[in-house]
Formats: C-alpha cells, structure tokens, sequence
C-alpha cells in the first residue's frame, strides 16, 4: 500500500488566506478603472488636438501666410486640410472655425466655431455639440470663453458632466468636469482632469 500524499487543512487555510490578501491589495487598482479611461480617453483626443492644431498651423506657413480679409484681426484666412476649409487667425494661423466664417479671429469666436473646428481638424472626431441638454448623445460638450484676453475653445468631456445642474459658465472650466481647453492666440491646448461624478 502507497501512503497518500496531500495537504494538510493548516496549508489550505494558509494558501486561502494568502489569496485573500492578494485579492485585497490587487481590488483597489481596479476600482477606479472607469475614472481612469475617462481620463485617458480626454488626454488621448486633446493630445490628436493638439497635433492637428500643429499641421495646420504648418500649412499656414507653407500656404505663405495668408492674412485674410481683415489684416488688423487676422480674419477671413484660409487654409485647406485635406480639402476641408479651415479658418485661420491671420495674424499668428492658428485654427480659428471650421465653418464658412470670414470673420472668426481668436477674438472673435463663439461656440459653433469651435465646435466645427473640432470636426473639421479631427479625423473621425467625437461627436460634439454646443447645446448642454444633448450630453446623452455625444462625447463632449463645447462652449467658447473668454480668457480676458481672447477667446477659447473649451471641450468638456460629456460622460464627466452628466451630474451638473446647469452648463458651466465663465472660469468655471478649470474646476468642471474632464476638458481641454485651445487657446487660438498661443496654439496651446491644456487638460483639465475634475470628473464631476
């Protein structure tokens, strides 16, 4: 007769125990996992933002720095991306509407620019809309603001805003829900993370 050989009850607790606290310090990490895709996904598109806001910029340049209509504003300036017309402020070229508008300059935008210009500079871009009551139908929400010293774009991440009572207003888009904020007069684009809920 062969004697059995097997674990004793001590070394299964044992082992049962160990797993449990492995568990335990591994189930944080995985928590917050919808938290951090939403932060990852508004990173992710500011950052294709950002880079197409650079290609047509560079177009501008190549373009010969078209001025526009207006050449004290920068209005009216034209550049075509991949056959789409973009409007650009003459004065520096950064992205200004995506719309058939001559007179958008980086003082002189509302949200509709922004929200075309979002469209038309981004391949294949989230849906996105000026009117707060449709954020259960798209991915960002957009407003124009005004920093004090120009206009700006301000893209806010749908899905982060869904708690608030009313659209935000005014500098409240540092502190409200996931968003990046364009700056037409510098080019630049910065991410805000504040999930709301």
């Amino acid at each position: 007769m062969k004697k059995q050989v097997g674990f004793t009850l001590i070394e299964l607790i044992i082992v049962v125990i160990i797993l449990g606290l492995l568990a335990a310090s591994a189930l944080p990490r995985f928590t917050n996992i919808a938290g951090q895709a939403e932060d990852a996904s508004v990173e992710g598109v500011a950052g294709g933002f950002t880079s197409a806001v650079g290609i047509v910029r560079g177009q501008w340049e190549l373009d010969g720095r078209p001025q526009g209509d207006d050449i004290n504003t920068g209005a009216g300036a034209i550049v075509l991306i991949d056959e789409i017309q973009v409007y650009v402020d003459g004065n520096r070229g950064y992205p200004v509407s995506g719309l058939n508008n001559p007179a958008a300059h980086d003082e002189n935008m509302n949200a509709e620019d922004c929200r075309s210009l979002f469209a038309a500079i981004l391949q294949g871009a989230p849906t996105a809309s000026t009117t707060f009551t449709e954020l259960d139908r798209v991915r960002f929400y957009v407003s124009a603001e005004n920093n004090g010293t120009n206009d700006i774009c301000v893209f806010y991440q749908a899905s982060t805003l869904k708690s608030l009572p009313t659209a935000p207003e005014g500098d409240d888009y540092q502190s409200v829900g996931n968003n990046f904020v364009y700056n037409p007069r510098t080019g630049g684009v910065n991410v805000n993370l504040n999930r709301s809920n």
